[in-house]
């Protein structure tokens, strides 16, 4: 049995490399897939694809569509999500990762520090779990596979 996890949240820390490196300790049959990790190719994708756009906004509109439509395609394939809140950069994407999750009735794995409980009470009630930290979050996925 071998599973995919959509990895939402922040793309500035190194989290990622952390829940995949403890999968790979493990063995755990699981493949990762998640948002562009390259901050300025995410926000460049549209000119790239579509060309030069007359100004921010409009650039911005063109890399959003090709980046939810890489998220919409991934998510989809995804048998979970994992979804991180961190403290020190704004959540909104990750917000709207897990929220879509949830609409697509998608297992969630809800990561987020203590001091956000407050804040994300609502969605951590939807999600199937919600942890503290990334190795939390890879014991849950572990206790999938185990036999006895």
């Amino acid at each position: 049995m071998e599973f995919v996890v959509y990895l939402a949240g922040e793309i500035h820390t190194a989290w990622r490399e952390e829940i995949k490196n403890l999968a790979k300790e493990r063995q755990l049959p699981l493949t990762f897939v998640g948002p562009m990790e390259n901050h300025d190719r995410s926000d460049s994708i549209g000119e790239e694809i579509l060309g030069e756009q007359p100004g921010k906004v409009y650039k911005d509109d063109a890399a959003s569509d090709i980046n939810n439509l890489r998220t919409s395609v991934l998510m989809n394939k995804a048998d979970i999500v994992v979804a991180l809140f961190g403290e020190q950069y704004k959540q909104w994407n990750t917000a709207m990762d897990a929220s879509t999750a949830i609409a697509l009735n998608k297992p969630l794995i809800l990561i987020r520090p203590e001091n956000l409980h407050h804040p994300l009470k609502e969605l951590s009630n939807k999600a199937n779990i919600t942890v503290s930290t990334v190795e939390q979050a890879l014991k849950a996925l572990s206790y999938i596979f185990e036999q006895e």
